[in-house]
């Protein structure tokens, strides 16, 4: 497919919606993507045509249902390269997944054990395990920042060791955008004897992930970063692992028998998806996949990236500017203050202009506290942005500076 931006920007219904009476711009794709309409659609169809629940009936509708439902299981297998299909667990989102692992390693660690995890984590990939350690004593070591943001691979060389049975970290910084060396990682950590859990959020919409090139012990991502809808999101594990955990939720079909006197559980991918699922959602997911691979990773990589060099020069431009995490191995996310004015001040005045960023900690507030900072605004870009949009940025930009001085 040939990329023209103009021509997709089609497809997202929401573009066309004024905001104080300006053409809505919406530079908040880190926090949800926009949703195309055949996305939209794909939950509409579910509803008007096969509304039924899943696994459960022999009547037409429900294995209409199933049958979308497990087909999107598989769209996700391949987009990803996972070995199985059932390595694939529907979950709610990145979140929900992360939980799930947390969850499950709570009884098979020991004060004995350590765990790894870096100074850039969105916060679902911090308190989980702070959950866990304070219930099995392990002990939490964090890879520190340097100064320009990136981490500290030597520092996590020096504290790694036999001893370590977890590491965790995102692909990629959420408030930064900046793309940690994960394949570097995963090869130390394995070396050890640790197993790798990678969020991978903020890095699925924005180039192509092998899972099973990177040898990755568990991946977790949402539909919500992917042009899909919210409350969906897949957590994949390898199949020997995922047996050895201990389910996170108990109930309706994550079961194989049950009496009073005990319960087995469902094989996998059921073993971890109790109760009805988000089935539409999860339908969507693959419709959201196929719009994304109709495009092209590839393609959406090299434009956003070529977004991404503007914004950073153009914004470069501003008296006062500082952007945080100005490295060169980054994604389409750039987050900056300007000296003197409050990030909150700036949104709110960028959203008079229909300038959609998004203001504060983004739920990173470690990396805040590194920069001795208590926000930023972040502009993150999308394959479905415009150079046309970030000049306007700029001029409103200007515009807040002008009168917030």
């Amino acid at each position: 497919m040939t990329f023209n931006v103009e021509n997709i920007r089609k497809d997202f219904p929401i573009l066309e919606r004024k905001i104080n009476g300006k053409s809505l711009i919406y530079f908040d794709n880190a926090a949800t993507s926009q949703t195309p309409i055949s996305v939209i659609e794909s939950i509409s169809d579910y509803y008007k045509k096969y509304n039924a629940n899943i696994h459960r009936g022999v009547h037409s509708v429900s294995e209409e249902a199933t049958e979308a439902y497990e087909s999107s299981r598989k769209k996700i297998q391949k987009h990803f390269n996972a070995n199985f299909s059932e390595e694939i667990i529907l979950t709610s989102g990145t979140t929900h997944s992360i939980n799930i692992i947390a969850n499950g390693y709570t009884d098979l660690l020991t004060s004995d054990d350590e765990i790894i995890v870096s100074g850039m984590e969105h916060h679902s990939n911090i308190v989980p395990w702070q959950m866990m350690v304070e219930k099995n004593h392990a002990k939490l070591s964090v890879i520190p920042l340097k100064e320009n943001g990136e981490l500290d691979i030597d520092h996590f060389k020096s504290i790694i060791s036999e001893k370590t049975k977890i590491v965790f970290l995102n692909h990629v910084s959420n408030a930064l955008g900046i793309i940690n060396p994960i394949e570097e990682i995963i090869e130390i950590s394995h070396r050890n004897g640790a197993v790798v859990l990678i969020d991978g959020a903020q890095s699925s919409a924005h180039f192509t992930i092998d899972l099973q090139k990177l040898d990755v012990d568990y991946f977790t991502a949402s539909a919500h970063k992917l042009c899909g809808p919210t409350g969906i999101g897949f957590l994949y594990g390898k199949k020997n692992l995922l047996e050895k955990l201990t389910p996170l939720m108990g109930g309706g079909e994550m079961i194989s028998d049950v009496t009073f006197e005990k319960t087995t559980y469902a094989e996998l991918p059921h073993k971890f998806e109790a109760g009805t699922p988000n089935i539409s959602g999860a339908i969507a997911f693959g419709y959201a996949l196929d719009y994304i691979n109709k495009i092209g990773l590839d393609n959406i990589y090299n434009y956003e990236n070529e977004l991404l060099n503007y914004a950073t020069q153009s914004l470069k431009k501003i008296e006062g500017l500082k952007i945080y995490g100005d490295t060169n191995n980054k994604t389409s996310v750039i987050s900056f203050n300007i000296e003197n004015l409050h990030p909150y001040d700036i949104g709110s005045i960028l959203d008079k202009f229909g300038i959609a960023v998004r203001t504060g900690q983004h739920c990173a507030q470690p990396i805040m506290d590194h920069f001795l900072i208590s926000g930023t605004v972040r502009v993150s870009l999308s394959f479905i942005n415009t150079k046309k949009e970030i000049d306007k940025l700029i001029e409103a930009i200007n515009i807040a500076k002008t009168m917030l001085s």
